[in-house]
């Protein structure tokens, strides 16, 4: 298996003008130049063939994220990426002006609120953007709770939320079970914490759940 040598060199001979222009014009050709390769690209649809760079100000996060990180483990995730710099992209939805954080709050925070780390990065982070068929608000919210699950602890009243707010977009508890990694007794009891009757008109009550305090 090999290259095309041919083409390896006049990409490189294309990209020696770069050395002349300011960081900033050089990091945002680079960004355009990744969308571009990723239109070549075999794997175009997995997010993670294409990390941007971009100015903090323009990435935002959610409003209903339920995932909560401990202080040792936030002080680990410091440690880790003011030692070993970002492995991991921050998850995004690009909604044609601002970045929507899907996953990586945290690793957003410590790119903001970290001066050694943001003065690393140029006041910049990096960020994936998730496929266009998943722009849907539901299904974002859905799919930060895949992305959380298996790292830190959720806030049950924060799971309840999120679970009602699902229902009230007409997503069926076998749906919501599905896309979130539940249990449909789960949904169930994540539904009756908010005490809302509305949810359950066609269920019988099973043991309540109680929220945190």
């Amino acid at each position: 298996m090999g290259h095309d040598v041919t083409i390896v060199e006049r990409v490189s001979e294309a990209l020696r003008p770069l050395q002349d222009r300011s960081e900033d014009e050089r990091i945002e050709t680079l960004n355009e130049i990744k969308r571009l390769l990723r239109e070549y690209s075999p794997f175009k649809e997995e997010p993670i063939d294409c990390v941007l760079w971009v100015p903090q100000e323009t990435v935002r996060a959610n409003d209903y994220n339920p995932n909560r990180v401990a202080s040792p483990e936030m002080q680990l995730l410091r440690t880790s990426i003011e030692e070993d710099g970002y492995t991991q992209p921050i998850v995004t939805f690009y909604d044609g002006e601002s970045y929507e954080v899907v996953d990586g709050f945290h690793r957003n925070r410590i790119g903001r609120e970290i001066e050694l780390v943001r003065q690393r990065v140029r006041n910049r982070l990096p960020v994936t953007v998730i496929n266009e068929s998943r722009t849907d608000k539901a299904d974002r919210m859905a799919s930060t709770i895949r992305h959380n699950r298996a790292r830190g602890k959720h806030g049950v009243d924060a799971m309840s939320a999120i679970v009602v707010d699902l229902a009230r977009r007409n997503w069926s508890d076998a749906k919501i079970a599905k896309e979130v990694g539940l249990d449909p007794d789960e949904v169930l009891r994540l539904k009756q914490i908010s005490g809302l009757a509305s949810l359950f008109f066609d269920r019988e009550f099973s043991e309540a759940w109680e929220g945190e305090p």
